[in-house]
């Protein structure tokens, strides 16, 4: 008899995936299937290895709208089947969203299930924007009303006339497409037309935009600038603090869309740096690490560790499947004592320091051809082991194996090519919806190169810009046909947004 699972009802936050609960994270991560709706940022599925489905209650181009009678049913019956279920919603389960339908339909069916809070909107998109909805100043209260309606109603339910009285600030959700009626009935309620009023559009993200206005322009003003859901309006004397407030349009890549084409095991580590510069990013891997095809070569020499002098890693994923495999087969850091460790650059360094070890090298440049010139006096006549990908540039080996002893060039993971990208994610790039396309390595150079139509190369250098790695990738760049328009001083990511910075700010 199959036992039955459970249900978590899980708050994704406003936008930002750092603001997921620490509960709600520990649930996608025991999660066997998770269904996340359309505002919730699809970024937090990397905490789980369940399978994902999105059921949007919104139509939109990306999908189809799923009838909440139908995402009922989804939970109870993958309960059923004895799996852990988390559904995720944007922001708060219960704050203007339909979770607490869910659980009464999982109440009815006798399906245990739990409800996981999450960060609402109102309160996450205000302090985002410098405003302080509960300022003692100005607002004592804050008000959260639907600026929805169920659509069956016959009449509003909104007490506009005590609304239009309320000393506090007062927050509209999902009230953009009804913002006129919104503010022309508080003005004919009694509110001042010249309150103070914003509009939050995507709060919380990199691509978030405020109008401020009053009460009476507010409408105008969204329409004229173009405002899109999902969005917030906020009313009252408390807008006037955010001049004062406002932080984080200041982040240096705010407001800029940047795709992130390493493969998704790092790409999810990158996003997050995005996002600390206050950029928005879009996963665009050309590349998938894979297992090798078979483990022998790589444990004989592993049983062989004694008779090397130097390891070689020139990525963090030669680092991690070289070593997870010594300890798989049950060694441990004593018998590396002897042998020093090489690195390419400082996220492979880190990567070592996460087994509790520290590079004996790493070269002042990042690239193979300074490891070689860094090594090349060290390793004369001594054994050489070169821990990385079935494929790459030989850099390392055509410069130090002939002063040394023994170079081992030892395939630790497969690259493997990411046969297509969507058509939605093309017309991102020729449109100019992404702002900047980087490029870390020339094997990601060539990856792009081989994902994107002839046609749409002719758009990239203009609607958007491509950024190299290093002088190295921008030739494999420009011999592939994509144009460069930047080219990194520090050949790391970190070193990527810093050159993207630079040429935002002129």
């Amino acid at each position: 008899m199959t036992h039955l699972g459970k249900v978590y009802l899980v708050g994704a936050g406003p936008g930002d995936p750092g603001l997921l609960s620490l509960r709600g994270q520990q649930c996608l991560q025991r999660a066997d299937i998770v269904y996340y709706d359309g505002l919730a940022n699809p970024l937090l599925l990397k905490h789980t290895s369940g399978r994902c489905e999105r059921t949007s209650r919104q139509i939109s181009d990306e999908g189809k709208q799923v009838p909440q009678g139908e995402i009922n049913l989804l939970l109870i019956q993958s309960a059923r089947e004895g799996k852990t279920v988390v559904r995720l919603k944007g922001g708060d389960p219960f704050v203007f969203g339909r979770g607490s339908e869910e659980a009464a339909a999982l109440r009815e069916a006798s399906i245990e299930y739990e409800i996981v809070p999450g960060i609402t909107a109102a309160v996450a998109a205000a302090e985002y924007a410098g405003i302080s909805v509960t300022h003692r100043n100005y607002a004592s209260a804050v008000a959260f009303v639907t600026g929805h309606e169920d659509p069956t109603k016959l009449e509003s339910s909104l007490d506009y006339e005590n609304l239009a009285r309320f000393s506090g600030t007062l927050v509209f959700y999902m009230g953009l497409r009804r913002i006129s009626q919104i503010t022309a009935s508080l003005i004919d309620h009694g509110l001042s037309p010249e309150t103070p009023s914003c509009i939050i559009s995507h709060g919380t993200l990199g691509s978030q935009r405020i109008v401020s206005g009053t009460v009476e322009t507010l409408a105008s003003q969204a329409k004229k600038e173009g405002i899109s859901a999902p969005s917030l309006i906020m009313i009252g004397h408390c807008v006037e603090l955010r001049d004062e407030l406002k932080w984080f349009e200041d982040r240096p890549l705010f407001g800029q869309s940047i795709a992130i084409t390493r493969p998704l095991e790092q790409a999810y580590e990158t996003a997050d740096l995005a996002i600390e510069y206050g950029a928005t990013p879009i996963l665009l891997p050309t590349i998938e690490i894979q297992p090798p095809e078979s483990w022998d070569e790589i444990d004989e020499a592993i049983d062989q560790i004694a008779h090397q002098d130097w390891l070689i890693f020139t990525s963090r994923n030669g680092v991690i499947y070289f070593l997870n495999r010594f300890f798989e087969l049950g060694y441990d850091l004593r018998q590396l004592g002897h042998v020093k460790l090489a690195v390419i650059g400082s996220a492979t360094a880190e990567a070592l320091n996460q087994f509790h070890l520290n590079a004996d090298l790493m070269p002042e440049t990042y690239h193979a051809e300074g490891l070689a010139a860094a090594l090349i006096d060290s390793i004369q006549g001594q054994n050489i082991l070169w821990c990385g990908a079935d494929r790459g540039r030989e850099v390392l080996q055509n410069e130090l194996a002939p002063h040394a002893a023994q170079f081992r060039k030892l395939t630790v993971y497969r690259n493997a090519d990411v046969l297509d990208w969507s058509q939605e994610a093309i017309a991102q790039l020729t449109s100019g919806a992404i702002d900047w396309l980087p490029l870390s390595s020339p094997s990601i150079a060539r990856g792009v190169a081989r994902l994107l139509p002839e046609s749409a190369k002719a758009f990239l250098g203009k609607n958007t810009n491509i950024v190299a790695i290093s002088p190295i990738t921008a030739q494999a760049a420009e011999e592939a046909g994509l144009p460069v328009n930047l080219v990194a001083k520090s050949h790391t990511w970190e070193g990527i947004f810093d050159a993207i910075a630079s040429d935002h700010s002129h």
